[in-house]
């Protein structure tokens, strides 16, 4: 999908509050603005879209290209019903907005609502969007309110302005359908895969429970984090597939070679848990654990261990404090028995 500049253009003259349409033709129309925004935001993240309406005194630039959302909205409420519709001066303000935008390879786009009766004839139409064509410039149109008095002029348009099918016209009639429910399915709101926005093509977004016209916000999300799960689980296997073909070396505890104070300390810890002829497992009290640790450690080497050596010993013992009265008592004992 490349980046794209998209000019929206309004349909706000008096036809427009006509009721045929739910609720009215300009809130339809708002609605399917809104669709639209959504659209083609999210089917690229440097995609912009801008704004303008083609009636009143004269055709107006609302917005200019952005992607800020709440220009759209605010534009959208403050939009004003008066005069009649002037499809070609709005189609060409339109274009230069285009030619003006800021990231020259974006491609562009002009969307009009047509809600009203055209009254420029079809020489004339067709003159403005052979220039369009000229221009590289893609028109999407979407007719509805008096459809069968536009249609025959908005076709020759599109087939004029029409380059590798990159342009559209969407014809809806009135009834209890809502505009931008219909459009949503249209070739203006899908992408360049024929998949409407937040899905992938081939039915692989995953989330078809969400309806991305009613909460684009949701839709997006969802499609970020099955993304960011995909490529996960892409990374968790390669990562396991590397680690079966290195073979891990094999470290055993006879391969490290320990110090007479860390095979002291084995020993004291196996005698301070009850363990003893390594199988056989006693059940001592805390004042019994202290002394067969102390014991031990004494039998190491009575010539030459002294009470520095034994506390040392003792400090590292987890659980077991070198000052305790108890201790101090059995080292006490312990050296009168020697002497």
């Amino acid at each position: 999908m490349g980046i794209e500049a998209t000019m929206l253009v309004v349909d706000n003259s008096e036809w427009m509050r006509n009721g045929d349409y739910t609720p009215t033709r300009i809130e339809a129309q708002s609605d399917a603005i809104t669709l639209l925004f959504n659209a083609k935001t999210q089917q690229n993240a440097e995609n912009t879209v801008g704004m303008m309406t083609m009636a009143g005194k004269s055709p107006e630039v609302l917005v200019t290209l952005t992607d800020n959302f709440g220009k759209i909205l605010t534009a959208l409420h403050n939009i004003k019903i008066s005069g009649n519709a002037n499809i070609s001066t709005g189609v060409q303000i339109a274009q230069l907005a285009l030619k003006h935008r800021q990231n020259k390879t974006q491609k562009q786009r002009i969307v009009v609502f047509v809600g009203s009766p055209i009254e420029e004839d079809e020489k004339s139409l067709v003159k403005i969007a052979k220039k369009l064509k000229k221009n590289n410039v893609s028109v999407d149109i979407v007719n509805f309110g008096e459809e069968a008095e536009n249609t025959e002029k908005l076709e020759a348009f599109i087939a004029a302005v029409n380059s590798s099918d990159n342009s559209h016209l969407v014809t809806i009639p009135p009834g209890p359908h809502i505009l931008s429910d219909v459009l949503l399915s249209s070739p203006i709101v899908a992408g360049e895969d024929g998949a409407p926005p937040g899905f992938a093509a081939g039915g692989g977004g995953g989330f078809d429970f969400v309806d991305p016209s009613l909460d684009p916000e949701l839709a997006l999300a969802l499609r970020i984090s099955l993304e960011e799960e995909r490529a996960r689980q892409e990374a968790t296997t390669n990562t396991s597939g590397e680690s079966m073909q290195i073979e891990p070396a094999t470290v055993t505890e006879s391969s490290v070679p320990l110090t007479d104070d860390e095979i002291m300390l084995q020993e004291a810890l196996k005698l301070s848990r009850g363990e003893e002829g390594g199988d056989e497992q006693m059940e001592l009290t805390e004042d019994e654990e202290i002394a067969r640790a102390l014991e031990f450690s004494l039998q190491q080497d009575d010539s030459e261990a002294t009470d520095a050596d034994l506390v040392s010993i003792l400090s590292g013992l987890p659980g077991v404090d070198p000052n305790d009265p108890r201790i101090k008592d059995a080292l006490s004992k312990k050296e009168g028995e020697k002497k």
